[in-house]
This record gives structure tokens, C-alpha cells and sequence, in this order.
């Protein structure tokens, strides 16, 4: 008995309404165990102590891009741009796969357990395994992902500082945290691109939401990812995993899944990314980390217990925000008074007092412009077709400086 199954299928999304599943190769795609972890990965990662409906995924979130780049590709076809059913079909699986090399919690796996290797290098080794299951079919997908495609507008279609990625995940982030000022008129953006010469250009009409975008940008940093809560977990997060990783390759075994513990006792590099450890990063997920660390809250070590118990109930070192760099005598002082009082050494005491910096910058002048096409067909950047003033302090990067420590110390 043949099984045919409907592959044509549709998601409800919050945001949208219906998204269309274009074909059947996609539709696979989905399926794929590999695209199926991202329902178990959080868009946002700790940001759900802050904003209790942040609890969204990089599922939603790359079927959200697929079904903006389905929209921009109908908007420049409509305005005559030739863009041919394997091309549409590649920019639909670049978008799609974007972000498929993420690791539960995103950046703090980056900084502690896969420390040499980026989100982005394991997107494309994901790809490339997907290419060969899939008999070559995402090859061209691949081109264009890595930038290798003579087609430079598709690529900022991509990556770019108004690409498909940031304009959805700017409006499901404002959705699900409730902060308003993140929502950006992405609809109306993508009506207002164009190409000219294979390089994507916003006409002038839209440069007020152009503005818009750049603006809810800085304000989402300020109020959503760099809120300091949010950030304050990530970084007690990035410390649990140094001090387990630290612990299990002194020789102790912590209770944990197998995959977070071949992680936790290799240090993988980029050149030993083969099939098989591929196949042990597709394993790990947002799970993985919160079981571990529900049973890390009563390990016998200090520093592992404190720190799992922080996050588990929400219970977090106090962090302090400067627009000065913090002294670190001060930091010292602090630390010395900590250990004093704790069963850890003043080296030990760097878990739980540490400082560092944040930066901020919605516009960067260094990387591709964001091109207005003119009324009279000449192509400027965005902050030199501007009449805002702010815009050009959007381009200025912006930074502050934390301290981070117990409470208690108060």
C-alpha cells in the first residue's frame, strides 16, 4: 500500500495568520530530525525570567523568515526581477535553515561547551549533511547561504542589516515579550524593496520604515536582549557549563544526558566536526540543560549547586549597569569578602563576581548599507538619505559596562 501523504500542509502562526508549506521538498525538510529540534530550542533563551510569553522557538521563528521570504520573492517577481523556481526554491531553504546550528540557549552553549565553534559554522555543516540525505537538491541553497552565488541581492535577502531573519524575529520577539516598541511594519518593507543592478534597494517611500525598523532594533537590544536580567542569567548559564565542563574533566562524573556529557569531556574543534559528532550536537536541546541542571542544584560541589539553584528558581546575582568602566579593585574587594564567608577560594570567587561590557549599535556604517532608491534613481545610504537626526546616532555604537555578584554582598 503506497502511503501519500498531503505535504502541502499549513501552520497557523500568531503573527501571520496561515503559512503555506511550498512543496514537498521543503515539507521533508521540516520533517527532518534535525529541523524538528528547533521546536525544543528557545528563541530567546533565558529571556522568559524577564517576559514570562517569551517562551517562543526557532521553529516559529525560521518558519516565520520562510514565509517573509515567500512574500519578498511574489513583491520583486510582481516588480519584474527574474527570479527563477530553483532560485526562489534556494532562497526558501537559506532562509529556512538559517539558524539550524544553534545550540540550546544559543550563546551561552557557544561560550562554554562548543567554545571554538559558531552557530553559523554548524548551519552550514547541518546543510551540507541535509544536501547529501536529500541527493544534492539543497546545493544551490548552500551557494547562496555562504555568499557564493553571482546574485548579491539574494544573499541580503539572507544576512544583511534588513534581511528577512532580523524582520521577523524583531516582530515575534516585540509579540512575545509584549514589548511594543520592537514591532516593525514588515509587511510594508518588504512592498517597498526593489533590485537594481543585483543589489537589493529600499524605494524612498519606505525610508520612514526603514527609520522604524532601525529604531524598534535599539530599543529591542536595550529592552529585550541586553535587558539585564535576561543578560545576567546567560551569563550564570555560560558559568554552570564552565564549572561542569571544569569538574567532569577533573574526573567527575555529573548526572547528565550522554550528549551534554561527550560535550562536557571533548573539546571539539571546527576540523573534528564530522557526521558522527554532528549527530551527538543534534541530540542536545533547551532539555538537556534544564534536567542537568535540576540535578546539578544539589551536586556536592558549591560553585555547581549555587549556580543551578540561581537559574532553577530564578534567584540571580545582582547585576549593576555604568556607563564607566568598572575598577577592578572593586571587583577584588568584593570577591575577597565572598570567599571569607564561603567554602571557595578568592580565585573560585570569579563564578560569582566578574564584570564586562555590552555593546549597541542598530546601524552599522562599516557593513552593507541599507540602500534608498531615489526618486530620480540614485542609490544613497540610508542614514544620508535620512531627514532624521537619530538615525545617525543609531550608527553610533553604544557601550555599558556590568558588575555582577551575590546579593548578599549588598
Amino acid at each position: 500500500m503506497v502511503n501519500h501523504i498531503n505535504k502541502l500542509k499549513i501552520f497557523n502562526d500568531p503573527i501571520y495568520g496561515f503559512i503555506t508549506i511550498p512543496n514537498e521538498l521543503i515539507y521533508d525538510l521540516i520533517q527532518h530530525p534535525y529541523f524538528q529540534r528547533l521546536r525544543r530550542i528557545s528563541q530567546m533563551g533565558l529571556s522568559y525570567l524577564v517576559y514570562p510569553g517569551a517562551n517562543h522557538t526557532r521553529f516559529h521563528h525560521a518558519l516565520g523568515c520562510m514565509h517573509l521570504m515567500q512574500k519578498a520573492i511574489e513583491t520583486l517577481r510582481f516588480k519584474e526581477v527574474s527570479i527563477s523556481t530553483e532560485e526562489e526554491n534556494a532562497l526558501l531553504i537559506a532562509i529556512l535553515l538559517h539558524d539550524i546550528g544553534h545550540g540550546p540557549f544559543s550563546h551561552a552553549m557557544e561560550k562554554s561547551i562548543v567554545e571554538d565553534v559558531n552557530h553559523e559554522a554548524i548551519s552550514l555543516l547541518f546543510m551540507n549533511q541535509l544536501n547529501e540525505i536529500f541527493h544534492g537538491q539543497l546545493s544551490l541553497a548552500i551557494q547562496v547561504f555562504k555568499g557564493d552565488y553571482h546574485r548579491k541581492f539574494m544573499l541580503q535577502l539572507i544576512s544583511s542589516q534588513l534581511d528577512m531573519d532580523r524582520m521577523d524575529y524583531l516582530k515575534r520577539d516585540s509579540f512575545y515579550t509584549g514589548v511594543a516598541e520592537g514591532n516593525v511594519n514588515s509587511e510594508r518593507l518588504i512592498q517597498m524593496m526593489n533590485v537594481v543592478d543585483d543589489v537589493l534597494v529600499i524605494e524612498e517611500k519606505g525610508i520612514y520604515s526603514v527609520e522604524k525598523f532601525l529604531l524598534s532594533r535599539r530599543l529591542m537590544y536595550w529592552q529585550a536582549y541586553l535587558h539585564k536580567t535576561s543578560l545576567v542569567a546567560e551569563l550564570i548559564l555560560t558559568k554552570v557549563l564552565k564549572r561542569a565542563k571544569e569538574l567532569t574533566l577533573k574526573g567527575e562524573k555529573l548526572p547528565c544526558s550522554a550528549p551534554l556529557q561527550f560535550f562536557m569531556e571533548n573539546k571539539i574543534t571546527l576540523e573534528q566536526f564530522d557526521s558522527g559528532i554532528l549527530e551527538k550536537f543534534a541530540q542536545l536541546d533547551d532539555f538537556d540543560i534544564i534536567s542537568a541542571l535540576k540535578a546539578w542544584q544539589f551536586h556536592g560541589d558549591f560553585i555547581l549547586a549555587s549556580l543551578s539553584k540561581m537559574i532553577i528558581n530564578r534567584d540571580l546575582l545582582k547585576i549593576k549597569m555604568s556607563a564607566e568602566k568598572i575598577p577592578v579593585e572593586e571587583i577584588q574587594v568584593l570577591k575577597e569578602e565572598f570567599a571569607a564567608v564561603n567554602p571557595i577560594t578568592v580565585g573560585e570567587a570569579d563564578y560569582f563576581i566578574f564584570r564586562g561590557k555590552i555593546k549597541n549599535q542598530a546601524y552599522s556604517k562599516e557593513a552593507e548599507p541599507i540602500r534608498i532608491l531615489k526618486k530620480d534613481k540614485t542609490i544613497e545610504d540610508v542614514v544620508e538619505a535620512s531627514d532624521q537626526l537619530n538615525l545617525k546616532s543609531l550608527s553610533k555604537l553604544v557601550t555599558k559596562y556590568y558588575s555582577c555578584f551575590p546579593k548578599q554582598l549588598i
